[in-house]
């Protein structure tokens, strides 16, 4: 189903973050809120207020990922926009949403929850009847893998695909200069995590399982702005990541959350 998005005045534009990877300038006219709901009809038409509240902007990284969660399952929800730029994140109301001043933060009635992996599993949790598992059911073995995957990206892909990112992408924005010794260290330690990639995806479909899973969504942000850089070299050589990236970043829910930046 298509998103439905009503755009209301919210505050003054967003600026860089304290992290580069948090957001980008290219968003810094956006001062909207993003109010999503499953739907057909035209973006025009006044929705209900969602219960569920992130608090982000559609560029960061984190806030990509718990976007990518919500629309996997078919949840409505209210996408407000953080004046980083005004230092919103530091200071209160924000504050009290994620006391370390960064984004996103999650909202769902009287809950309010920070750290988008655990966001995700909470929206996999809550709301394991609707729209796709995002965790593997079946047995205590298969859902032990799937909880090594989790950590596998947060603790091994992650860390290094994000400064690679941070070096081709966020520094030119910035006004900085990419650094090739930096580009060239950083590849060669993602090509390592890769080519266990490799093998695992020739076991299984996905990383944790044959079904699609958060250990595969996490993944999500990261791999989007790589893959339009000239680190995509590194994900197609290798067939089966190939194959993987294509399948995970042709989800229509995926589609959703690269939508929302053009807005």
């Amino acid at each position: 189903m298509a998103a439905r998005l009503v755009l209301l005045p919210l505050a003054p534009p967003i600026k860089p973050p304290h992290s580069p990877l948090q957001i980008s300038p290219s968003l810094s006219n956006s001062n909207s809120i993003f109010r999503t709901k499953s739907s057909t009809q035209s973006p025009t038409i006044p929705i209900t207020m969602a219960g569920i509240k992130v608090h982000g902007v559609p560029m960061s990284t984190a806030t990509m990922r718990v976007l990518a969660a919500l629309y996997e399952k078919d949840l409505d929800f209210e996408l407000i926009p953080v004046d980083m730029r005004a230092g919103a994140h530091k200071q209160e109301p924000f504050l009290s949403r994620n006391p370390f001043g960064q984004i996103p933060a999650l909202q769902d009635g009287d809950l309010t929850l920070f750290e988008s992996r655990a966001i995700t599993e909470y929206i996999a949790e809550e709301y394991s009847e609707k729209g796709e598992k995002l965790m593997c059911p079946g047995c205590k073995k298969v859902k032990a893998i799937t909880k090594v995957w989790l950590e596998v990206e947060g603790q091994q892909f992650d860390p290094v695909a994000s400064k690679i990112a941070f070096e081709r992408i966020f520094k030119g924005m910035f006004g900085m200069t990419t650094d090739p010794a930096a580009v060239a260290e950083l590849e060669g330690k993602l090509v390592r995590v890769l080519d266990i990639y490799e093998a695992r995806l020739a076991k299984s479909d996905f990383l944790a399982c044959d079904c699609f899973t958060l250990a595969d969504l996490h993944h999500l942000p990261a791999i989007h702005y790589l893959m339009g850089t000239d680190s995509k070299k590194l994900f197609e050589s290798r067939p089966k990541v190939s194959e993987w990236v294509k399948r995970i970043t042709a989800r229509p829910a995926w589609a959703k959350v690269v939508d929302l930046q053009k807005h």
